[in-house]
């Protein structure tokens, strides 16, 4: 079964997440499937766009029921953390479109990108350590450095939830559209944009930004194969799910 769906557009790729039963749960078919895409687009000079083939979704985070079996080996897999490493190493620029919510994973996946275009339903939020785990897939240094460490604090530690003009304020979107039927064409605007400007420059421009960030992706994958050895978290997302199935 197909988890994405990617169509070309001249030098822009579409890259739809299409597993509306999960809200676009991030499980390990869906991350292998966008690796090969990221992959093969590594090898054309184009701009990306992330987005939900389902309105009102963008991703759910990680596959929970899944995520509760993984365990300190998988977890030093980096399965979802590499995956966003890749997407963020993009060769050129990325943009996320954001209709609804955006949690855990799925903010990590819209954090990765260059750029993020939300609608009026979007909503942003790191619930990861009520799971008994940490936001390992870039949370916890992509945040602060967009909206700085009072509000990753509040989102990280205390589980707040941004909605589209929050996110807007703090810096954790480039811009709110007015609905979301204006989202793929405000995103294909910016992606046209971009592709007018020299391929090697905006190559070698993404590079030097990339120069700047921290590294903390070791002590992540570290901190975070500790936590899924512990019962906690097991028990965690057990009650996370039966909550989910009632």
């Amino acid at each position: 079964m197909t988890l994405t769906q990617v169509r070309r557009e001249d030098h822009v790729w579409w890259i739809g997440l299409d597993r509306p039963s999960k809200h676009n749960a991030l499980d390990q078919a869906m991350v292998d499937e966008l690796d090969t895409v990221l992959a093969e687009a590594r090898r054309h000079p184009s701009v990306l766009i992330v987005h939900s083939t389902t309105p009102g979704v963008f991703a759910a985070g990680a596959d929970i029921a899944e995520l509760r079996d993984r365990d300190a080996d998988a977890a030093l897999l980096a399965i979802n953390a590499g995956l966003f490493e890749r997407l963020e190493a993009h060769r050129w620029p990325t943009i996320a479109l954001i209709d609804g919510p955006a949690l855990g994973g799925g903010c990590e996946l819209a954090l990765a990108c260059d750029f993020r275009i939300a609608s009026p339903n979007a909503v942003f939020a790191q619930p990861e350590l009520s799971l008994g785990i940490i936001a390992g897939a870039g949370a916890n240094w992509r945040l602060p450095q967009l909206v700085g460490l009072a509000t990753a604090r509040r989102m990280l530690y205390a589980g707040a939830r941004l909605d589209a003009r929050e996110a807007l304020t703090a810096g954790l979107v480039d811009e709110v559209v007015d609905d979301a039927a204006s989202l793929p064409e405000r995103g294909r605007a910016l992606a046209g944009t971009i592709a007018k400007r020299s391929w090697r420059a905006l190559e070698l421009t993404k590079l030097a930004l990339r120069s700047r960030r921290p590294a903390t992706t070791t002590f992540d994958i570290a901190a975070q194969a500790l936590l899924f050895d512990g019962e906690d978290k097991h028990t965690r997302m057990t009650a996370f799910l039966e909550r989910r199935n009632r």
